[in-house]
């Protein structure tokens, strides 16, 4: 057996036998006395000590400084990409700034309330000549805005960026700050009920988009795929019903005592977004999330089992929005494992396994092993590093950190996204993948040194 097969064996014998654990009233990550007490903290003092992971958020802090663009080789500042290196960015990069560019994208903000993906200067749109339909608004005529019809999360990803900023830095004001004739708490509203009145299944009590792979934007029916039309098929996921629920969440953590029957409306949709989740999505008997509930029929062959497949980014997400317990998180990581195993991929942040074949979307950036299909992206990888850190499973989250912080030192770079063999691809410096990285590490060390001040209490 060679390395990454016995660390699968022992891992998967572990994840085993932690499940076990916990369902006989363990909880995950508890000390527990005795020589569980010793192993974690010895653990602590490891994660503590690991100079790899210090040079990492070095590295990414000084990447966060160049601006709040999505790294090398896009001149666009997207929403998707900040909400996931806000928090980091926060720490280094003048407050200002990042409020003014959350701001903008509600300069853009639809009558309808949708929000837009990104945005970028006039100059650089012409100097790059993006091939897209942009949107324009007299309040910013500096810049252009433009939004892929396919997604459905760049309304949550805003309202969740919002709520983020507002943690960081105790800034309540920008809710009362007017953006064209709104003020931004109602606008925020209006985002978040963007798609639960235009692209809501009442059958299913969910959201739904175009057909992707699992997070992606690209759907099968065109070369682009970047489109909603008439050739699009409409379908439910978990990724995107699962950044709602947490944008919800967030955003209830916003409103004031004085809003307490606004509070109890959202509450009351975020516990039926979560039933809906659980009875239409989640596969009890598989332990794992149906990739799609079709609302008109599938764009794929009849004769493709599509539900063999996994998706290792939205059960990421779902783990972050509370939709899984300690053993269905168990459960997953051992199937992620599993998947890396059969792939011969490097990371959890491997996207789905089994791939879809050849010729099942017609964009050339989605052929087999190739970027969102079958691609590792340690942009959603380290998400669930972070939740492994949250839940309890730290050593599990130590583990599957550190090929992601490896590869990193040794090509000195965040990419974007990586081959099956660790070989890298696409924008060298990518500030989502830093950001998620990033915050993978501190989750990681809050713990330890949790455990640490516990231990220091306990032999005082």
């Amino acid at each position: 057996m060679n390395l990454r097969n016995i660390l699968t064996f022992l891992i998967a014998f572990h994840v085993v036998g932690f499940t076990e654990a916990s369902l006989a009233g363990a909880a995950p990550g508890s000390d527990g006395g005795g020589t569980g007490s010793n192993a974690h903290n010895e653990l602590s003092q490891k994660i503590l000590q690991d100079e790899r992971m210090d040079e990492v958020l070095q590295m990414g802090y000084e990447l966060l400084k160049s601006g709040l663009n999505a790294g090398s080789r896009y001149d666009q500042v997207w929403i998707r990409d900040l909400n996931t290196f806000i928090v980091p960015l926060l720490e280094v990069a003048p407050q200002q700034p990042v409020r003014e560019a959350l701001l903008v994208f509600l300069h853009f903000q639809g009558e309808d309330g949708d929000i837009v993906d990104g945005y970028v200067p006039t100059a650089n749109a012409r100097k790059r000549k993006y091939k897209r339909v942009y949107r324009y608004t007299p309040t910013r005529p500096d810049l252009k805005a433009h939004k892929n019809t396919v997604e459905t999360d760049q309304e949550s990803s805003l309202v969740q960026a919002f709520c983020l900023y507002i943690q960081q830095t105790k800034d309540t004001s920008i809710l009362d700050e007017v953006v064209r004739g709104i003020p931004v708490r109602e606008r925020l509203e209006m985002a978040l009920t963007y798609p639960l009145k235009y692209r809501f299944s009442e059958r299913y009590g969910l959201v739904w988009g175009a057909t992707t792979m699992d997070w992606g934007d690209i759907q099968p029916e065109h070369p682009k795929g970047v489109e909603f039309d008439e050739n699009s098929h409409r379908a439910i996921n978990i990724y995107n019903n699962a950044l709602l629920m947490i944008a919800i969440e967030e955003y209830v953590e916003t409103l004031g005592a004085e809003n307490t029957a606004l509070k109890i409306e959202w509450e009351g949709i975020h516990k039926n977004l979560h039933r809906s989740v659980r009875e239409h999505l989640w596969d009890d008997a598989s332990q794992k999330f149906i990739p799609h509930i079709y609302l008109e029929g599938s764009p794929f062959p009849k004769d493709f089992d599509e539900g063999k497949i996994f998706y290792h980014g939205g059960t990421a997400v779902a783990i972050e929005a509370g939709l899984l317990n300690s053993d269905e998180i168990a459960a997953s990581l051992k199937k992620m494992r599993e998947n890396v195993e059969q792939a011969g991929a490097a990371t959890i942040g491997l996207t789905l396994y089994p791939i879809y074949p050849e010729g099942f979307f017609q964009s050339k950036s989605m052929v087999p092993w190739n970027y969102m299909n079958g691609g590792d992206w340690t942009w959603f990888g380290a998400r669930m590093v972070r939740q492994l850190a949250r839940h309890g499973f730290a050593d599990e989250a130590l583990l599957e950190l550190e090929p992601m912080m490896e590869r990193v030192l040794e090509h000195h770079g965040f990419f974007e996204w990586w081959t099956r063999d660790n070989e890298p691809r696409g924008a060298g410096q990518f500030k989502g993948s830093a950001g998620v990285l990033m915050e993978s590490i501190l989750e990681l060390r809050k713990w330890a040194k949790e455990r640490a001040e516990q231990h220091d209490i306990k032999s005082d």
